[in-house]
């Protein structure tokens, strides 16, 4: 975010954000690789301690998604191109794992695990694809079309019961799950891969992709997710109106209402429809009134349903700094599109 906010947004190209960027860059590239002694593979580590020894490794993708898009900016802003070569490296590796053979993520493959496409995955590789594309010419977009076009039908096996929800993992089939792995909803993570997926409409002109994007992953998962009574988007949900048997499902986290910002303006962005401004407004005021902490700055992560804080810490493992700065950062630019653009 460092590299992204220097690189774009004059008032932080600052030197000292710059190498603020540049030392943790650093340390990632000298503490976060760790090598998988058995595949010859490169994991990343999840959490470091503060001198660098990896303390814990998750066996999905997500560590590794977030080392690609912190390379590939800072060989943006540095013009390293070593760091380019090797974020591209790690993304064909990310590749490999995803579509030919999982087993370099350490994950043993036992006899009731069936094989699922979990929503989060394609979606990381089309966020990847976007980050790795933009600015690189036509050769570099071309390299990722095909990967683009599979991520998009991958996100919409999710589209389930006769286009009424949006399920967080399907087959690899794209059928319905048994049970309540089956019945998820993630409503946040909806909202997120809606404005992927409406990047990839407005870049290819494509209307249909659009229309899906906003019907499906824009307004369906607000309508399903929005507490009427509290306000607020529930974290998890249970398609057959169940108790969903994560225990949080009912509390409200900061990272799905930023993607929820994201989503509606850039869908009025593209459209123009006033239904669309108002429901942003309205994720806004509910945001700006809840998360941020007035005394101390920056937001709070976790509320209960009510909209009271629950933890009070500012960071931790899963919150980092990225949901709250890429929404600021988007919205930001979004409006002063729409301001520019208002006559």
């Amino acid at each position: 975010m460092y590299c992204r906010l220097y690189r774009t947004m004059e008032r932080f190209r600052k030197p000292e954000i710059l190498e603020a960027a540049k030392a943790g860059g650093a340390f990632l590239r000298k503490f976060a690789r760790v090598s998988s002694s058995s595949s010859g593979q490169w994991k990343c580590a999840f959490c470091l301690t503060r001198d660098g020894k990896a303390l814990k490794i998750q066996r999905t993708i997500f560590s590794e998604c977030f080392y690609i898009m912190a390379m590939d900016e800072l060989s943006r802003v540095t013009g390293d191109k070593d760091m380019q070569l090797e974020a591209e490296q790690m993304m064909e590796q990310l590749i490999y794992w995803v579509r030919v053979d999982s087993s370099g993520l350490g994950r043993p493959q036992l006899p009731g695990d069936v094989p699922t496409n979990s929503m989060a995955v394609p979606m990381m590789l089309l966020c990847l694809v976007e980050q790795l594309t933009e600015g690189r010419g036509r050769e570099v977009a071309q390299k990722y079309r095909e990967l683009a076009s599979w991520c998009v039908q991958q996100i919409l096996q999710h589209i389930q019961r006769d286009g009424t929800a949006i399920l967080e993992s399907v087959s690899l089939e794209g059928a319905e799950l048994p049970g309540c792995r089956g019945r998820l909803q993630n409503p946040g993570h909806a909202l997120e891969a809606g404005w992927f997926l409406l990047q990839v409409s407005a870049e290819q002109e494509d209307e249909e992709l659009r229309r899906t994007a906003i019907n499906k992953f824009v307004e369906l998962p607000y309508q399903d997710g929005w507490d009427k009574e509290h306000g607020g988007l529930f974290y998890f949900l249970d398609v057959d109106g169940h108790c969903p048997t994560q225990l949080e499902w009912n509390m409200k986290l900061w990272w799905p209402h930023c993607e929820a910002l994201i989503a509606f303006l850039m869908a009025y962005s593209q459209t123009k429809k006033p239904e669309l401004l108002e429901r942003f407004s309205e994720v806004y005021e509910y945001t700006l009134n809840h998360f941020p902490d007035p005394k101390s700055g920056e937001w709070f992560g976790y509320l209960t349903q009510e909209g009271k804080v629950a933890l009070d810490f500012k960071g931790g493992p899963f919150k980092g700094f990225f949901h709250v700065p890429r929404c600021l950062y988007m919205c930001e630019r979004m409006l002063d599109d729409l301001l520019a653009n208002k006559d």
